[in-house]
């Protein structure tokens, strides 16, 4: 055997940052370490929690007679994708009653995102728009299909909110019929959300400029426990605007179900006879990409979204998460004013979601983490999730510190 790789000369990267920043909070010793890095929920014990609706769903499963382990189609369950379409476009949409979307099954919303970028880049090739900040890997998955991404202006650091001019600017720059892509709520990272009246300046320019609009819906119901008014962006461009859209699911946060990958990128077209060439077409990057997605995360989906007394336990599952995160950002925000720690924090219960953007810098963020062992991306970004009743004081009191003692 040759002494020399064929592979010497790849170049090591760096472990991605949140899965390093988990693997040193586990590291980590002290018993009073707080994890406010990973997008997972936990309950107010800090335990992951399996909705009570998704142990029901199992135990329905389990017990099915009929279950077997055969493929699914290469584009999934048709009854689950079916669901998924009509959880983002309502149940009387009329994109649903004149046939005009198609829905497959991917692996998780990260899958979605890549099938749909994968189609994008054979048959609608254009600049590809992200916000600053977004989710770290939408650089990657668009990057990595071949697209040129750009960025467009989200976060105002001054005002913690909100760039809204400079990113209307930016749509009003970028080259007609332009990719954007657009988190339908609860944006990751900051949990900044435009309003409704800023949704409707941004389709505005989109529509005056032929922009392409591909939403990322990973918190729907999770963000402010409705599961409408969480869809309402998405909802709003295909219905009352006309748009067709891309729009990836994940069914990982609102679910619980983020080990198990159970995703659909839902397509809305202008006709039927559209919408079936654009399925084929996902069809054929699936099979080659993974041939076809994994069942069982889906049947809990499935199961839930269309069984009428399931999918009301659902949304109070949901409910319950929802209005859990909402209780920590008001407990922050009243530690912090108790405290009377510097500055105006009101953007923590402004903001949206499973994250806060909390304005903190990388050396404040540094000290944090070594100073009280509490573990956040460097961008001072937050998993709201990770607070729970025992830990909330102590890390305002980590804010306050650093507010006070690191620049």
């Amino acid at each position: 055997m040759s002494s020399s790789s064929n592979f010497k000369n790849v170049p090591a990267i760096p472990l991605d940052a949140i899965f390093a920043l988990n693997a040193a909070h586990s590291a980590d010793p002290d018993p009073s370490k707080i994890n406010l890095g990973i997008g997972a929920y936990r309950d107010n014990t800090g335990k992951p929690w399996v909705l009570p609706v998704v142990k029901k769903a199992k135990d329905i499963i389990y017990n099915d007679p009929t279950l077997n382990h055969e493929y699914l189609p290469i584009d999934g369950m048709r009854s689950y994708t079916d669901a998924a379409a009509r959880l983002i476009l309502g149940a009387d949409s009329p994109v649903i009653g004149e046939k005009r979307f198609g829905a497959v099954q991917t692996i998780s919303g990260t899958g979605a995102v890549r099938v749909g970028a994968d189609f994008l880049a054979k048959f609608r090739k254009a600049p590809v728009y992200v916000s600053n900040p977004t989710w770290g890997n939408h650089n990657q998955i668009f990057g990595d299909a071949g697209f040129e991404v750009r960025s467009y202006p989200y976060w105002d650091a001054n005002a913690r909110g909100l760039a809204f001019d400079a990113l209307i600017k930016t749509l009003e720059d970028a080259p007609n019929g332009s990719i954007f892509v657009l988190h339908a709520c609860a944006h990751n990272p900051t949990g900044v959300d435009p309003t409704h009246a800023q949704w409707q300046q941004i389709a505005d320019i989109m529509t005056a400029k032929s922009h392409f609009p591909f939403f990322d819906c990973a918190y729907q119901g999770f963000a402010s426990g409705s599961l409408a008014s969480d869809a309402w962006a998405v909802r709003y461009f295909v219905h009352e605007r006309g748009f067709e859209a891309f729009v990836a699911q994940s069914f990982s946060k609102n679910f619980g179900l983020y080990g198990e990958r159970a995703g659909a990128l839902t397509v809305v077209v202008e006709s039927p006879a559209v919408a079936d060439a654009v399925r084929s077409q996902l069809c054929r990057l699936i099979r080659a990409a993974f041939s076809n997605p994994p069942a069982f995360g889906a049947r809990i989906v499935n199961l839930v979204l269309n069984d009428p007394a399931l999918y009301a336990e659902w949304e109070d599952n949901l409910r319950t998460m929802a209005n859990r995160i909402i209780a920590m950002r008001e407990a922050v925000v009243a530690h912090l004013r108790e405290l009377q720690t510097p500055g105006d924090w009101s953007h923590i219960t402004s903001q949206i979601g499973m994250f806060s953007f909390t304005g903190l810098s990388v050396a404040q963020v540094a000290e944090i983490k070594s100073r009280f062992h509490v573990y956040m991306t460097d961008n001072g970004r937050v998993s709201m999730a990770g607070l729970n009743d025992g830990n909330v004081k102590r890390f305002s009191e980590a804010i306050d510190y650093v507010v006070r003692n690191i620049q």
